[in-house]
């Protein structure tokens, strides 16, 4: 299996399945004399880790981060990170129900399709419990560019809608995100969410939700037109988590309603500098960031591992019911915040590398 890779300068590769022993990651191009330890890292992890509020899985997973290599004396050299995280509260019993069976919505049917084996307990490598590396990969890459961009760049992401349900945005208040279980900054929404994702657990069954992820202090001139455009890699990015389905940057589907004057983003100079008067490309234009906040919208499926039963088939071809037990998330997009805004951090990370490298 290939496409385990991400980046270009700055690139790392994950491995591991979802109870298998252990889960890792291997970070390139790590410039070196970076002061970095464990304790960088693990607050990134502790913000995406399970079993933190009812409202997401119950499975315990300390998801402790060890430094294997690239490191000596609390600096980077040069030379690969390496990053290990055990897996400590697998339940794989949990499984053995559908050993032979295909979950609906899942990644069961073409994993089994293409390799011709898989590993069914928890999905494997197709289970989220992967991107607990990505959190990991986010918070070297943070570290990156606090170092090599004056005053850092700061990356925060929210919830914005769960199911049918969004927020209030005249109401968006930052301080609320991290004073809730589902990163929402509209106080007034929290409880509305409460009760939707309390009945749709007792019904068994999921939901999904809409995160936004936002970058500011973005650098003029990241992105390397045609094919290695920043907001194409930022959407490749996003794209690339388990269960998203659809990524906007900027006004993203709305433009198409916009008349031209609408859209643009008008310009003035200001002290000697140009400042733009509004943001609907999201802080990127020609696939080059302009030095504005950078915006996008990704939407999130309902997790499709769920008690309600549901109708597929085995491997034999013989139509069945399915119903998951098991540890899931009912919302599988609360757990998207932290791993959305670390994936944008290693596109960032590996785009400024890239400029660097090729700036004229």
């Amino acid at each position: 299996m290939s496409g385990n890779s991400f980046g270009k300068i700055f690139r790392f590769t994950t491995f591991g399945e979802s109870h298998g022993p252990a889960i890792g990651c291997v970070l390139d191009g790590v410039p070196p004399r970076i002061s970095l330890s464990e304790a960088d890292i693990q607050p990134w992890l502790d913000r995406r880790k399970p079993g933190q509020s009812r409202f997401t899985t119950q499975r315990q997973e300390a998801d402790l981060v060890r430094i294997l290599s690239g490191v000596f004396e609390g600096q980077t050299t040069g030379t690969p990170v390496a990053l290990l995280i055990e897996n400590t509260d697998q339940r794989s019993h949990d499984y053995s129900g559908i050993a032979d069976q295909f979950r609906p919505g899942h990644a069961d049917y073409t994993y089994q399709a293409k390799y011709g084996i898989r590993d069914y307990r928890g999905g494997g490598r197709s289970s989220a419990r992967e991107t607990a590396m990505r959190v990991a990969a986010g918070a070297v890459a943070r570290k990156i560019l606090d170092l090599l961009v004056p005053g850092g760049v700061s990356i925060r992401g929210a919830m914005v809608q769960m199911g049918p349900h969004a927020i209030d945005e005249q109401n968006w208040d930052w301080a609320q995100v991290t004073a809730n279980p589902f990163w929402c900054p509209d106080a007034g929404s929290v409880a509305r969410w409460e009760d939707f994702l309390n009945q749709t657990r007792k019904a068994g069954s999921s939901t999904g939700g809409v995160v936004a992820v936002f970058a500011e202090n973005v650098p003029v001139g990241l992105g390397s037109p045609v094919y290695d455009k920043l907001d194409a890699d930022i959407a490749k990015a996003l794209m690339s988590i388990n269960a998203v389905k659809g990524v906007e940057i900027g006004d993203g589907f709305a433009a198409a309603a916009l008349t031209g004057e609408q859209n643009a983003d008008p310009m003035r100079m200001r002290d000697g500098k140009v400042q733009f008067l509004a943001n609907h490309a999201g802080g990127i234009l020609g696939g080059i960031s302009t030095g504005q906040t950078i915006k996008a919208r990704l939407a999130v499926k309902p997790t499709s591992s769920i008690l309600k039963p549901q109708q597929s088939v085995d491997r034999t071809g013989r139509e069945v019911e399915v119903s998951t037990k098991g540890r899931h998330d009912p919302c599988v997009a609360i757990r998207a915040v932290p791993v959305a805004e670390a994936m944008l951090a290693v596109t960032l990370a590996d785009h400024l590398l890239c400029h660097r490298a090729t700036a004229w």
